[in-house]
């Protein structure tokens, strides 16, 4: 069977309304205003709106869209959609009229009251309205509901508060080319208009047979699994990462592709990572927004497709115990609209004043915000992975790499850099290989904020988190930062001198969030607490970096959350992590005890009976193997029983409690501790008894049966 070759040039954006879409099908002048306001700003004309949004519909209509959608993003961290048909009241002869106005594309209205709002909306208040963002390009998508028009859109409320990601996401976005621009026009740059944050997110997920998925609840319900011991083989022999791709898995990642370019998602690099069955997708950069939309989609497209093939995706943050779980590094950077990279430090960084200005605003931002940062990496599962010698530690820290580390402390101790480092000849010792220029900075992966060359790294983001409030929390302590610097430079009187004063006092006082060591040692922590950084350790812990005076001042002096909006979202976290807990939990209850006790009761009972019939049938024969293997078993058992209750009720404890900072520890400090609890002897458990016997599939049966 000859298979099909896919043209990839040819179906790139296939189902995009791309700008170039927009010029063939719109009039010039139309097209004009359209392009201005999505470079520039401003608002589209009424007339203007029902010509884009008739021909968005008959582009969308010619791909069999029968609907069209407004596509937003909820504080629930996946996308929403509401679908409205295209179809009107039939003409006088009863023909059926497909129909899209410019007020349709331009505002929706779905129930405000209906999605987490930390207070910002009351039940009884139900409006809500999205609107259009122009500036990420309309899509189709096609499942089994048909073809969807899908326009990307913000969501506030009917008093304007933001309810939604993107809102904020995008007014960061403002804020920081505004302050950028002040930074680039000192340096004698006046053909920039605008400066623009793009973002490059790198996606790990988990594939496990869909089959046996549907055999654990935990999976289903909790998307991780809750019980488990360890399979004899896991990652130790290093053979996973960069492996061989499995036919069955590179199939999938085949149909990914395909899916993700015709939504022109640049699906660039594939491989397995390091633990069994897991695997990662990295795109090209773009746009901060449209980077957040494609990853949205990304997430949703791995597991449509994953169904197709038998398997099921798990994007949780840590699904399995004992092995890595999943992040999504959060690649940053900064561009001028007439092609400057802000953190590109050229041949010569400590001649490149530019750049050297940019590193310290940013070196002070991650210094001051740290707690900020850290809390837009946070959610309950990486809870799980933070700090677990796996992933860069819950200590925020910046990597710059010797060439730049050498730089800053010239500058710090002289106010001039004279010298920086360059790469080496990497010689192989092999005639027919070439001998490679090395760069002059290695790469740490242990470092939460790591430069890699001509951007940041932010390696803390969870693989299932939406990318949307790390990006705008960078955004918005960059533009503070490039705000105060602008501010100082503006008024010297010598600017050479001020910059190199400002770039020195910068360093200096924020000097130690640098660190190029190992972040996973526990010297590092020590150290840590000695230099005075945060430590923060849970999701729990870190909300309340959202409403502290500092944080406050940020947000509302950008106009990117207003303090009413900062408390909403605390109260959201809250609830959120006390309702994950609480599903866990429950789930735990659930299958502890109506599956694990229960087979393990059927195992000592067939154990005790056995006992009872080899000493019927031989008096004299020795059983203590048998007998000792069934005192362990019992006490277990006795042990899981003991737990199991435990749990049952610490969870109706928090549950009963009022929601908020208080549940939410509770869930924290007294359900989690118990969860633990039931897990471990269940788990011995598993190793002891029957496989036959044993109700769910084993890590071994999940990460290999693939």
């Amino acid at each position: 069977m000859c298979e099909k070759v896919v043209n990839v040039e040819r179906i790139f954006n296939e189902n995009v309304f791309t700008m170039g879409k927009m010029k063939e099908r719109l009039p010039k002048k139309v097209y004009a205003e359209v392009k201005n306001v999505i470079e520039y700003g401003g608002e589209l004309s009424p007339e203007t709106a029902d010509v884009v949004a008739k021909a968005m519909k008959d582009w969308a209509v010619e791909l069999g869209a029968t609907h069209y959608t407004h596509w937003f993003q909820p504080l629930t961290g996946i996308t929403a959609e509401k679908h409205d048909s295209f179809v009107t009241n039939p003409d006088a002869e009863g023909r059926m009229l497909m129909e899209f106005s410019g007020k349709e594309l331009i505002k929706g209205e779905p129930d405000a009251s209906s999605f987490p709002s930390g207070g910002l909306r009351a039940t009884f208040e139900a409006r809500g309205y999205t609107a259009w963002d122009c500036t990420s390009p309309a899509f189709v998508k096609k499942d089994a509901t048909g073809a969807i028009l899908c326009i990307p859109t913000a969501f506030c409320s009917y008093k304007g508060e933001a309810l939604d990601k993107k809102t904020p996401l995008l007014r960061s976005m403002e804020a920081l080319s505004e302050q950028a621009l002040r930074i680039v026009r000192l340096f004698g740059n006046t053909e920039a208009t605008k400066v623009t944050a793009s973002v490059g997110p790198e996606q790990e997920y988990f594939l496990v047979d869909r089959d046996l998925y549907l055999q654990r609840k935990d999976l289903i319900y909790a998307g991780r699994t809750l019980f488990g011991a360890p399979a004899p083989k896991g990652q130790e022999m290093d053979d996973h990462y960069f492996g061989v791709i499995k036919e069955r898995i590179g199939s999938y990642m085949k149909d990914l592709n395909e899916e993700l370019w015709k939504l022109g998602i640049s699906a660039k690099t594939q491989h397995n990572e390091v633990a069994p069955a897991q695997h990662e997708l990295a795109p090209i950069f773009n746009t901060a927004n449209i980077a957040v939309d494609h990853n949205q989609l990304i997430m949703e497209t791995m597991k449509k497709v994953a169904k197709r093939h038998g398997l099921a995706c798990l994007l949780h943050e840590k699904p399995f115990a004992g092995v890595n779980g999943s992040g999504k590094h959060d690649n940053w950077s900064i561009c001028t609209d007439n092609g400057v990279n802000m953190l590109d430090p050229g041949a010569t960084p400590n001649q490149n004043i530019q750049f050297l200005l940019v590193l310290a605003c940013i070196i002070k931002a991650v210094d001051i915000h740290a707690d900020l940062l850290r809390q837009s990496a946070s959610n309950v599962g990486n809870d799980h992975r933070l700090g677990a010698n796996e992933a860069p530690p819950a200590i925020i820290s910046m990597f710059l790499g010797e060439q730049l580390e050498d730089v800053v402390k010239q500058l710090i101790e002289t106010g001039e850099a004279a010298s920086c480092k360059e790469g080496e000849r990497l010689y192989t010792g092999v005639s027919t290989l070439p001998d490679l220029q090395k760069d002059a900075t290695d790469r740490n992966r242990t470092s939460p904020f790591a430069f890699t060359g001509n951007k940041f790294e932010f390696r803390m983001v969870g693989s299932s988190d939406s990318i949307a409030s790390p990006n705008t929390t960078l955004n918005a302590i960059v533009a503070e930062s490039f705000c105060e610097a602008a501010d100082v430079l503006e008024k010297a009187s010598d600017f050479d001198v001020a910059v190199h004063d400002l770039i020195k006092e910068y360093l200096a006082e924020h000097q130690r969030i640098i660190f190029n060591g190992n972040g996973y040692s526990e010297e590092w922590v020590a150290e840590a607490e000695r230099r005075g950084l945060p430590n923060i350790k849970s999701m729990v812990d870190s909300v309340e970096s959202l409403t502290t005076e500092k944080a406050v001042k940020l947000f509302e002096k950008f106009h990117i959350f207003t303090k009413a909006e900062l408390e909403s979202r605390a109260e959201v976290l809250y609830e959120t992590y006390a309702k994950a807990i609480n599903i866990e939990a429950l789930t735990m209850v659930d299958m502890a005890g109506k599956q694990l006790i229960p087979a393990v009761i059927t195992y000592t009972t067939e154990l005790a009976a056995s006992i009872s019939a080899v000493r019927e049938a031989c008096p004299e024969a020795d059983v203590s193997a048998q007998t000792e293997l069934l005192m362990e078993t019992s006490a277990l058992l006795a042990e899981s029983k003991k737990a199991f209750d435990a749990l049952k009720k610490e969870t109706a404890q928090a549950a009963g409690m009022e929601e908020g900072e208080s549940q939410a520890r509770a869930y924290h400090d007294q359900v989690m501790p118990a969860m633990s609890k039931l897990r471990a002897p269940l788990d011995k458990l598993e190793m002891m008894v029957d496989k036959e016997i044993w109700p769910i599939p084993s890590y071994g049966d999940l990460t290999f049966e693939v």
